[in-house]
This record gives structure tokens, C-alpha cells and sequence, in this order.
């Protein structure tokens, strides 16, 4: 009789809840789901067990997978949550278990679009100075201390919970999207911003700052994703869901008999 697979998927992202949705329909799964708890609203599923918080390094996640019996791991976190997908890819496999990593796909440059490409977010604050004299700061919260320098300076800085100091001068706006791009292009006007900093995040959730930009011909300031895991990598729900139909298939198949 086929046997039920536990699957632990990481998440809290808008992604990792569409995923828990749809592969909570499938036959014969249990999930639990795991958030990392910086964020204090987020995507709470619905559906299977949730836990908050992290695991404690790659020996806390491995030692997880082997007392729960997970049998797939789905890693759904945010593209910019590097460690903890590292950790999942060195922790699934030396558990030997199979792991896919949802990586939806970045923002592509237009014609039409003024993008300054950089490193990292040292990279970025080392362009601003004679670039603008006011910046949109739109990295998040844990990357302000990278900009905190600047003083001559000033930032619009948009986060979801208030930052730890060191942070750079300027408006700290607590606000969780999605924004219209009206809402983005009149929040730049009103605080007179002259460039942008973000994050290639991708996906449509954000995307709108990045569409104001561009109709007020405001430069950005890319900052790109880290470096990926090794291991098996899609780029939308739909691909998540065929993989898991692929090893439920898999595992459940009954087994021909060696010896026949």
C-alpha cells in the first residue's frame, strides 16, 4: 500500500504559500512548513503543520529531517535567504534526500530602463555619492548598516518591522506591499527621490518601484542575487508540483522483484 511522504518546505514567501496550497492537494503527502520568523506577518499556511523559527545551522536542519522522517524537501525562501538554502542543500544531502529549490526568475533589464549594476550592497553605497543626493533605500531592514555611513546623504527607507541601528539618515516608512505603480511613482515624488536602490528580487510582488523608476527616469542602483546551491532548481509553482508528482510517483511505483 503506498505509503504517505512528509515534506518539509521552507518558505514564508507569497511563492512558498502557493506551493503549500497546491501540493497539500495531492494524495498521500504530509507537510509541514517552515518559517523563518523574521517577518511578523507572514504567509501563515493554512493547510499541514507550521513551525516558526530557525534550525540551528546545517546540524540543527539535518537532525530535523532525520527525526521527522521528511522524505522531499522544497526550499522556497526568499532568492536573497542564501543561508538557509544553503544549509537545506548541505542538510538534504547528507540525508540523502531529495531536494528542489524554487528560484523565481530575476528582473530583466529594458531598453528603457537606467540600471547601475553592482557587487553587492558595500558596492551599492560606494556609487550613491554624486549620484543623488536623496535614495530610495529599498533593500529591507538587516542591509541599512551597509548605508549607515553616508551622513551627507538622505534615504527613503521602506521595511516591513523597524531596523536595529545603525541606520542610515533619513524616513524610515513601516509598510508592507504589494504598492501600485502610481503609489511608488507619487511616494518618489513627494519625498523628491533622485535614485533607487534595490534588490534583483523578481517576481511581480515588488516590481512596481521598478516600473516607477522607469517612468520618472530615476536610475537604479541592482544589486543581484547571491550565488545559488548546487541541485535541481525551477522557477514557478506549476514545476514544484510536477516535481513532487514525479517522486510520489517514484516512490510509490511498486517494486519488481530482483530475482524474477
Amino acid at each position: 500500500m503506498p505509503m504517505t511522504q512528509r515534506i518539509l518546505i521552507l518558505g514564508g514567501t507569497g511563492d512558498a504559500a502557493k506551493v503549500i496550497d497546491r501540493v497539500a492537494t495531492l494524495p498521500k503527502v504530509e507537510l509541514i512548513a517552515s518559517l523563518a520568523g523574521r517577518t511578523p506577518k507572514p504567509n501563515i499556511p493554512t493547510v499541514g503543520r507550521v513551525r516558526r523559527g530557525g534550525f540551528g545551522g546545517v546540524a540543527g536542519l539535518a537532525q530535523f529531517l532525520q527525526t521527522e522522517k521528511i522524505d522531499l524537501v522544497i526550499d522556497a525562501t526568499h532568492p536573497f535567504a542564501a543561508q538557509i538554502s544553503h544549509n537545506a542543500a548541505v542538510a538534504a544531502t547528507q540525508q540523502g534526500i531529495p531536494r528542489l529549490l524554487l528560484n523565481r526568475l530575476g528582473w530583466q533589464r529594458r531598453s528603457d530602463d537606467c540600471w547601475i549594476d553592482v557587487a553587492d550592497q558595500a558596492a551599492a553605497a560606494a556609487v550613491l555619492p554624486g549620484l543623488a543626493d536623496r535614495i530610495f533605500l529599498t533593500i529591507g531592514r538587516q542591509e541599512l548598516k551597509a548605508f549607515a555611513h553616508l551622513d551627507q546623504l538622505w534615504f527613503l527607507m521602506r521595511m516591513i518591522t523597524p531596523p536595529d541601528p545603525p541606520i542610515p539618515p533619513g524616513k524610515v516608512l513601516l509598510q508592507q506591499g504589494p504598492f501600485s505603480v502610481e503609489d511608488e511613482k507619487a511616494l518618489m515624488q513627494k519625498y523628491r527621490v533622485g535614485a533607487i536602490v534595490s534588490k534583483n528580487s523578481g517576481g511581480n510582488a515588488t516590481y512596481a518601484k521598478i516600473i516607477a523608476a522607469r517612468e520618472l527616469g530615476l536610475p537604479v542602483v541592482m544589486i543581484p542575487r547571491p550565488a545559488l546551491p548546487v541541485g535541481e532548481v525551477v522557477h514557478d509553482v506549476d514545476a514544484v508540483v510536477a516535481w513532487v508528482e514525479r517522486q510520489l510517483e517514484s516512490r510509490q511505483a511498486p517494486r519488481r522483484d530482483a530475482s524474477v
